[in-house]
């Protein structure tokens, strides 16, 4: 009976080894202004974050995407600072785009992040073997 006891639990432990859901990164392009878009992205990225812990999850912001990162624009911007507060998720805007609407750093929501352009990030991501998803209507 121990010997079968010692067996079940080990059997339960391989199975639960191996139902771990995998590791992946994904870097998500947004270049929408519309605010459904932003929605199902933050949508997307709050749920695959939930279901894949171990995973990393990038959002890359830039052209007519913008106001979703602005402290006074943002119809989103309660969401993503509590999904910005995951470990897992990062959020950065392309700094072309800031730049070429001249806005400064200081008005992205806290947590936001920026890079030189987001084009470049995205393929270097994917270089890297990083998942893409385009968010768009």
């Amino acid at each position: 009976m121990k010997k079968l006891l010692v067996f079940g639990i080990a059997f339960i432990l391989v199975l639960n080894a191996f139902g771990q859901s995998p590791e992946v990164q994904i870097v998500f392009d947004i270049t929408s202004p519309d605010e459904g878009v932003h929605q199902s992205a933050i949508r997307h990225v709050n749920m695959m974050s939930e279901a894949y812990p171990k995973s990393e999850f990038e959002l890359v912001l830039y052209s007519s995407s913008i106001n979703m990162a602005l402290k006074n624009t943002s119809s989103v911007s309660a969401a993503l600072v509590d999904l910005l507060k995951r470990e897992n998720v990062s959020m950065v805007v392309c700094e072309m785009t800031l730049k070429r609407h001249e806005i400064a750093k200081e008005d992205l929501i806290e947590g936001i992040g920026t890079v030189p352009d987001g084009i470049l990030e995205i393929i270097q991501k994917q270089k890297e073997g990083w998942g893409y998803i385009k968010e768009s209507k």
